[in-house]
């Protein structure tokens, strides 16, 4: 920022005369603007290390990932490293914005939940920030990651709705481009494979994981003449804009629609009836990256990028039943569309 030598920026730290007033304060002001402490920068000259991680995430708003951040911040801490933690509301722009001030700040490691698809040119600007990295949930060959098994758990869930008598079963989930959006449209794909089936395709979305965009999704759906009997909802926010969708059309669950929530939730399991979602430990994650990122930065691991597998498990509750044929219900005058949604993370 300042572009300047480490020299130089060790003298202006140590009042040095020989200094020009002009490049003292360009330093001093770059300084200031990082946010470091003098000792802080003086230490990272000293020995090449702030004994920073950074930690890029989508939403921090989402409440289990208070469980992921303090796993990972104990796991450093022990090992004598402070987290800092960044939300990139889903913008790829404050991707490279954040990466690019986290390495300028000599930052130690960094995990990263990113938005961007690692390929081409953005894979390659990771590459030269020449800075260890763990991918949260996304799965990149050149780079250690801890991995939820999305597809075991939709397939799963999906399994059991189409056990139950269930084909026309609605999934709707997120971009993509994203890793676990694939694997969760996979693990359904493969669900309905195994029974010799084919999923109508025209139930399937993958627009956005916002809560407004899956209840758009759901209430398009559920007015159609041959509607769902069963919606997967792939994330926390759509569930809440699916529920609200089953809502307004004035049907009930499990008795008119079976609703499944592809990650576990508060709002899940206080909703009545409770939802049967797809579980997994983002403890466990939070310390898998934070060890992972420790060995990389100890260099104790394996010159090959490691990626370790997160296993999840379905939760059967009372939102899902077998489909029957049910008059259709009169909708409910609409209550108002969330009007605030945030990036979600999923």
């Amino acid at each position: 920022m300042a572009e300047v030598s480490l020299g130089t920026v060790s003298r202006v730290l140590n009042n040095h005369n020989s200094v020009k007033p002009a490049i003292r304060k360009k330093v001093l002001e770059a300084i200031d603007q990082l946010g470091f402490k003098p000792d802080a920068i003086a230490q990272s000259m000293r020995v090449g290390s702030t004994r920073t991680i950074g930690c890029i995430l989508r939403d921090l708003t989402i409440p289990p990932l208070m469980a992921f951040i303090s796993a990972a911040h104990d796991t450093l801490d022990a090992a004598g490293f402070s987290l800092l933690i960044s939300n990139t509301e889903g913008r790829e722009e404050r991707e490279r914005t954040l990466l690019s001030s986290l390495s300028r700040r000599r930052i130690d490691g960094i995990i990263f939940g990113n938005y961007t698809p690692i390929v081409g040119e953005f894979r390659d600007f990771l590459l030269e920030l020449n800075v260890p990295i763990v991918l949260f949930d996304r799965n990149e060959a050149s780079f250690d990651a801890v991995i939820v098994d999305h597809r075991a758990g939709v397939f799963q869930a999906t399994k059991s709705l189409l056990e139950l008598g269930h084909r026309r079963i609605a999934l709707i989930t997120g971009d993509q481009h994203l890793y676990l959006a694939r694997e969760r449209l996979q693990g359904y794909q493969e669900a309905f494979a195994e029974m010799g089936l084919s999923p109508d395709p025209t139930l399937l979305s993958s627009k956005s994981f916002l809560a407004s965009a899956a209840y758009d999704v759901a209430t398009d759906m559920l007015q159609r003449p041959e509607p769902p009997t069963a919606i997967l909802a792939g994330g926390m926010d759509m569930l809440s804009g699916v529920l609200r969708a089953v809502h307004d059309r004035g049907l009930r669950i499990p008795e008119d629609i079976s609703v499944i929530g592809a990650a576990n939730s508060d709002l899940a399991e206080l909703h009545s009836p409770p939802i049967a979602m797809i579980d997994w430990d983002y403890a466990k994650v939070g310390r898998l990256a934070a060890t992972l990122l420790l060995d990389r930065i100890n260099g104790t691991a394996e010159s090959e990028a490691r990626h370790v597998i997160v296993p999840t498990h379905y939760i059967a509750r009372p939102s899902i039943g077998a489909p029957r044929a049910a008059e259709p219900a009169k909708p409910k005058p609409k209550s108002a569309k969330p009007k605030k949604d945030t990036a979600a993370v999923v």
